[in-house]
């Protein structure tokens, strides 16, 4: 489709060059997927609606656009092609079933029921193309009560228990300010799309690969939950000061100074004790971390406050305590360490302007991989790329 699929835009050869992805996927899950699978070389065509098409389109954060589309639809689609097909028109649905028959991955995120309903089931896709993988994401799986349910990131971290864990003790549930298990399914749903194309290398099969929000979210408190599965009780409690972690004692938190806030990770309260200070910490043997971990906490926050967190940190660090300042987004652009990793990358639209995103995390060969091409415009590449009326499958 393109010459970066092959060669990436720093000459490696990507290991996806030559695969064709199907996106009839909206928002974030689905896409996410299908664009780890093009930044590792896949052609990546999305399937959209005419009448509007991926309604991330539309989904400005901080009224923030691009190219006539929202910037955070160019951060999840930059790169990949567009043809717009009605899906509910004879013609047009088979021309998309001659398309089917040409790829090598489709990913949908439509509700269950829906893609076979359309004519585009599990069934009908591989009869149509038996090398094909048939990738989908739910928010709830195909079966169980809350299948119908809104399969929306803050909703399935409201059910999950993940707002459960954080924040402190006493205190309402705190989502996590991201999208987490929007992500984790498109990361999860990549992964096994992967797998089944290294088996298709195998036995020359292609195969069906399904995830869900809920199932991502489960997973993603592996360490947690695995506990209390097999504990019971009630919900592990969180700690009244500085909560991070259900089963780690103190210091484990985040803790305020005088003029920021620091990160303590697990270290010996008592060395913590002596590096900082603080006398008050020695009288607190390992056996008490975690259950009076409050009261221990309660010490550091009250003794940290009154030091800066440049002051803590150089008592801290070169003695090889695990500990780090709080720091937001221009703190972070402003060090070292984040112009080494080059995280971000411009994409171009047609016109010339350009965007700033975050760039693909993996490296292969050692090379950076980046991808310039801003999200399609809706159905710019139908004509090209959606294969005429009557054309085999």
């Amino acid at each position: 489709m393109r010459d970066q699929e092959e060669r990436g835009e720093g000459g490696v050869r990507l290991p996806l060059h030559g695969i064709t992805v199907l996106d009839f996927s909206q928002y974030l899950a689905g896409p996410s997927a299908a664009l780890r699978l093009g930044d590792l070389g896949a052609a990546v065509i999305k399937v959209e609606r005419p009448d509007g098409g991926d309604a991330c389109r539309r989904l400005a954060l901080a009224d923030l656009h691009f190219d006539g589309n929202s910037a955070l639809f160019h951060a999840i689609n930059r790169g990949k092609a567009s043809v717009t097909a009605d899906l509910k028109d004879a013609g047009d649905l088979a021309r998309v079933e001659a398309l089917i028959g040409r790829a090598d991955v489709l990913i949908h995120n439509f509700r269950p029921g829906i893609m076979d309903r359309i004519g585009l089931g599990w069934d009908r896709v591989q009869a149509i193309n038996p090398r094909l993988i048939y990738a989908g994401v739910s928010g709830y799986g195909a079966d169980g009560p809350w299948q119908g349910r809104p399969g929306q990131d803050l909703l399935v971290q409201a059910l999950s228990g993940i707002a459960r864990l954080s924040g402190d003790g006493g205190g309402p549930p705190v989502p996590a300010g991201l999208a987490i298990t929007d992500m984790m399914a498109g990361a999860q749903l990549a992964q096994g799309v992967l797998a089944l194309l290294v088996r298709r290398g195998t036995t020359g099969a292609g195969g069906r690969v399904d995830v869900s929000l809920l199932e991502a979210a489960i997973d993603l408190q592996f360490e947690h939950l695995s506990v209390w599965l097999n504990q019971g009780g009630p919900m592990p409690a969180r700690s009244d000061v500085a909560n991070a972690n259900l089963y780690l004692g103190a210091p484990y938190g985040i803790y305020p100074t005088a003029d920021g806030h620091i990160a303590l990770a697990m270290a010996p309260v008592d060395r913590l004790g002596v590096l900082l200070g603080c006398e008050a910490l020695a009288g607190f043997p390992i056996g008490e971390w975690f259950a009076r971990r409050d009261t221990i906490k309660q010490v550091l926050r009250d003794h940290l406050a009154t030091g800066t967190a440049a002051h803590w940190l150089s008592l801290l660090e070169p003695a090889g305590i695990w500990a780090a300042p709080v720091l937001d987004w221009p703190a972070l652009a402003a060090e070292p360490a984040f112009a080494a990793l080059h995280p971000t990358q411009a994409v171009r639209a047609p016109d010339g302007a350009t965007l700033t995103l975050t760039r693909c995390p993996i490296r292969i060969d050692g090379q950076v991989l980046t991808n310039g091409r801003a999200a399609p415009r809706l159905g710019a590449d139908r004509d090209a790329l959606l294969p005429p009326a009557g054309a085999p499958a």
